[in-house]
């Protein structure tokens, strides 16, 4: 593991980097593509590992203003934007760079926001090396993927300068057209509906379950990873636009899907509303104390702030051993809460290798950086608990990598007779979610495949007319950008509709 670099350090070299840069620019000589891929990738400033372990604030602190035009220095402009063809919501990539290599930083927000009204979100929480960074032509120059031009970075920073300098605009939306649309769910494909759908002028009210706004952006992911305050501000500009929002409001119990079309006068509606129902191990054990879904467990710290022992309403899980079980980004989220929520010792079980973690690489690194401890090559086959039916261990069984999966990932194979007893007192697992079957229950007509997915057309059209769905309710637990993908074209095949109504 590198030495942290603390932001003097790196603002102290980008100032070199940015002054060689200049020399060149004033004595007009064009950057090549051969020089701009020599420019060394600008590392992003995050707090002190060994101090924010402990701690709620921001893990990373976005790029200074210098940092920032260096990075951008180093996007040669291709031709065919390879990187768009990444990105689910097609952000004009190469067009917002160059605005920041102008220094133009409104024009480079204002571009994203052709597409994408949520950039100081996805800018923190989108797998960019999955995406728009792995078509990225840098990268493939220097056949290293993790120095290709870092796009979710620049777009974070220039949506935070946007913020910070008080030069958020709101989209005007059209002249009224009497028509409105109910959006249940108030996630990143929900917000992304209402958006496009008010921007065209008709009414819209969002529904959400929670006595907050935001969904999985304010429940599942940490305040260290994504600030709260951010959410709330992209709600509160959709509230400028005009979009209403009701809350602590479930559609199929406050009132049914079918109520708000035909009691209500909505013209169209679209389900966003997540998959929050858990999986689980299955084990023997599982239902001791101590034993928690990462749903339950992240929702208590991030959505009821348990963290905050004064204030807080909800009861916090004392426990000093905790055992996380997955290799994804929740996984990360909930081994890293757990260092905040005061344990002295934190393991990621995880039955592959690095190499086949779905997780973000930098959420990863950050979790190493903070002291988790990983147990790769190893799976739960029972909780253990004390005759008070309290948690105090699990037992593992190591694994080896065999043949590829369906996935295309190595599948993990198990080795018989090496079974061993890790010692916690508290167990998080964070397997991924299903589908709440509360709407599907609730509403006939509306089909849905065996896992409890909403089935789609296209254009994200459900089997009942007037009725569209996108999100984890359809692809099953996926990630903020594809959600707003799936929103964004739901929200054009909506807007069509009521246009011709």
């Amino acid at each position: 593991m590198s030495e942290h670099k603390t932001t003097e350090i790196l603002q102290e070299e980008a100032a070199k980097l940015w002054a060689d840069l200049e020399s060149k620019k004033s004595a007009d000589v064009k950057l090549t593509p051969k020089d701009r891929t020599a420019i060394p990738p600008q590392e992003m400033p995050s707090r002190d590992p060994i101090k924010r372990a402990h701690e709620m604030g921001e893990v990373a602190l976005g790029y200074t203003e210098t940092q920032a035009r260096v990075e951008a220095e180093r996007c040669i402009q291709c031709p065919g934007a390879p990187c768009r063809k990444g990105c689910p919501v097609a952000v004009p990539i190469p067009e917002f760079i160059s605005h920041i290599q102008k220094g133009d930083f409104k024009g480079a927000v204002d571009t994203i926001k052709q597409t994408n009204l949520l950039p100081a979100i996805c800018g923190r929480v989108c797998p960019q090396e999955k995406q728009c960074q792995s078509f990225c032509t840098v990268g493939k120059m220097l056949k290293t993927p993790e120095k290709a031009v870092a796009i979710g970075r620049l777009e974070r920073f220039v949506a935070d300068w946007e913020r910070a300098n008080n030069q958020i605009t709101v989209p005007t939306p059209a002249p009224e057209t009497g028509k409105k649309v109910a959006v249940i769910g108030s996630g990143p494909a929900g917000l992304t509906v209402a958006a496009d759908i008010r921007r065209a002028g008709h009414s819209v009210t969002v529904f959400e379950a929670f006595q907050k706004t935001g969904g999985v952006m304010v429940y599942g992911i940490p305040e260290f990873r994504l600030p709260k305050e951010i959410v709330a501000k992209e709600v509160e500009n959709l509230k400028k636009m005009g979009v209403e929002f009701k809350t602590s409001f479930l559609v199929g119990r406050t009132e049914t899907l079918e109520q708000l079309l035909d009691k209500e006068g909505y013209d169209a509606a679209f389900i966003g509303t997540g998959a929050g129902l858990p999986k689980f191990l299955g084990i023997e054990g599982e239902n001791l104390i101590g034993v928690f879904s990462a749903n339950e467990y992240l929702t208590r710290s991030n959505l009821m702030k348990a963290y905050d022992r004064e204030h807080a309403d909800t009861p916090l899980f004392e426990a000093k051993r905790v055992a996380v079980f997955g290799g994804g980004n929740v996984a990360m989220d909930g081994a890293r809460t757990a260092l905040r929520l005061g344990a002295e010792k934190v393991y990621c079980v995880y039955r592959r290798t690095r190499a086949e973690m779905p997780a973000r690489a930098e959420e990863v690194a950050h979790a190493i950086e903070e002291g988790v401890d990983f147990h790769f090559l190893e799976n739960p086959t029972k909780f253990i608990g004390d005759e008070k039916g309290k948690l105090t261990g699990v037992e593992l069984l190591n694994y080896e990598l065999g043949e590829p999966d369906a996935s295309g990932r190595r599948k993990p194979v198990a080795i018989p007779g090496t079974e061993h007893v890790l010692e916690i007192d508290a167990a998080v697992v964070a397997l991924g979610n299903e589908s709440n079957p509360l709407m599907a229950q609730t509403t006939e007509g509306l089909n849905v495949t065996k896992r409890g997915n909403i089935i789609v057309d296209e254009n994200q059209k459900t089997s009942i007319p007037r009725v569209w769905a996108g999100g984890d309710i359809v692809l099953g637990a996926a990630t903020v950008i594809l959600a707003m993908g799936e929103g964004r074209r739901a929200a054009a095949s909506m807007n069509e509709y009521l246009a011709g109504k």
